[in-house]
C-alpha cells in the first residue's frame, strides 16, 4: 500500500509509560548476576510481568522457576520484583544458596510498614488482589492473621472486627487509583481510627502512567495498553482508559492485534505497562505504520527522575 493510500492515523503515545525504575533494577539485578556468575543463574518466578522480558533473559542464562526447591546446590538464586514471604530467603539462607533479592524498594517500604504496625498491635486491613505475587509477599511478612485481604467496597461493607480501635491499611503497590481511593474512603467511613500508610502505597509509576492515560483518553477513539495478562499495573491502564469512555485493549505484542479494533479510528492512543520495554512501543507503532499514515505525538504528562541502588556484590560486577 502506498502512502497516499494509506488512511492516516494520529497517534497520542502517553508518558512516562513503560519500564519503572524498579523494573530496571530488577532486569539489571539478573543481567549482572549472569555477568559476575555466569549461567545458569536461576529466578524464582518471573522476575517481572513481562513474556519478552522472561524470555530475552532466558536467551542470557536466566533459568525460571517457581520454588527454591527446583533450584540446584551451588547456584545463585534470584527473588522477583514483586517481592517474596520472609520464608523465601530464611530457605536459601538454611540451604547456603547464594541470593539476591530484586524486590521493588517500594514494596519492600510496603513490607516494612506491615511489619511495624502489627509489632504495634494492629490488624492490616490490606488492600489487593488474591493471588498476585505482590499480595502473597506482603502477607507473608506478618504472622498468620494479622492481615485480611480486601478486593471491593462490598468486602469492607462485610467487615467486622474484634477490635475496630486498632486497624490500620496498606494497598498493593500496583491498584487503580480511583477504585482505591474509594475503598480508603469506605474504610475511613466503616473504621474512623483506622491508621493510614505513611505516604501512598501505590507507587509513583502506577500512579503516573494512569495519570498519563487519563490526559489522553477523552481526545482518542481507542486506546491500545502494551502489556502482559498477569501484570496488574498494566490491566489498571485499561480500565482508566474505559473509564474516561475510550474502548482499549490490552495486548503483549504487536502481533496480537486485532486491525478490526481499528476500524473507524482516526485517534489512538498508545501506552505501555511498567513491565513492557520501549522496544515493544517501537514495534508497534512500525505496525500501525504498514497499514496507516502514522502522525506521531507524544504526551508528556510528567517527567520521571527516580533510580534505585542495587543490592550489595552486584553494584561493582
Amino acid at each position: 500500500m502506498t502512502d497516499l493510500a494509506k488512511p492516516p492515523l494520529t497517534l497520542l503515545i502517553a508518558a512516562p509509560r513503560g519500564f519503572c525504575a524498579g523494573v530496571d533494577r530488577a532486569i539489571q539485578i539478573v543481567e549482572l548476576a549472569i555477568e559476575k556468575y555466569g549461567a545458569p543463574v536461576y529466578v524464582r518466578h518471573e522476575i517481572v510481568h513481562n513474556k519478552f522480558v522472561v524470555d530475552t533473559l532466558k536467551a542470557k542464562g536466566a533459568v525460571f522457576v517457581e520454588e527454591l526447591d527446583e533450584v540446584p546446590d551451588g547456584v545463585p538464586v534470584i527473588f522477583s520484583a514483586h517481592g517474596v514471604p520472609k520464608a523465601v530467603p530464611v530457605e536459601a539462607a538454611d540451604r547456603g544458596l547464594s541470593y539476591f533479592d530484586a524486590t521493588c524498594p517500594l514494596v519492600s517500604k510496603v513490607h516494612r510498614q506491615a511489619e511495624r504496625l502489627v509489632a504495634d498491635g494492629r490488624h492490616i486491613l490490606f488492600i489487593g488482589h488474591t493471588g498476585h505475587p505482590e499480595v502473597i509477599g506482603t502477607f507473608g511478612q506478618v504472622p498468620d492473621g494479622s492481615m485480611t485481604l480486601i478486593e471491593t467496597l462490598e468486602d469492607v461493607a462485610k467487615l467486622t472486627s474484634a477490635d475496630p480501635g486498632n486497624l490500620a491499611f496498606l494497598t498493593q503497590t500496583t491498584l487503580s487509583v480511583d477504585d482505591t481511593a474509594d475503598i480508603v474512603t469506605a474504610l475511613q467511613r466503616r473504621f474512623p481510627s483506622i491508621q493510614a500508610p505513611r505516604g501512598e502505597d501505590i507507587c509513583y509509576a502506577t500512579s503516573n502512567r494512569q495519570a498519563a492515560v487519563k490526559a489522553i483518553a477523552s481526545a482518542c477513539d481507542a486506546m491500545l495498553v502494551i502489556g502482559a495478562p498477569n501484570s496488574s499495573n498494566s490491566l489498571r491502564l485499561v480500565e482508566v482508559a474505559e473509564r474516561e469512555g475510550t474502548p482499549a485493549r490490552l495486548i503483549q505484542r504487536a502481533g496480537d492485534l486485532d486491525m478490526d479494533f481499528l476500524d473507524g479510528v482516526k485517534t489512538l492512543g498508545l501506552t505501555a505497562g511498567a513491565s513492557a520495554p520501549e522496544l515493544l512501543v517501537r514495534e508497534l507503532v512500525t505496525k500501525l505504520a504498514e497499514r496507516f499514515t502514522i502522525n506521531e505525538q507524544e504526551v508528556e504528562a510528567t517527567r520521571e527522575t527516580v533510580s534505585f541502588k542495587l543490592p550489595r556484590g552486584l553494584e561493582a560486577a
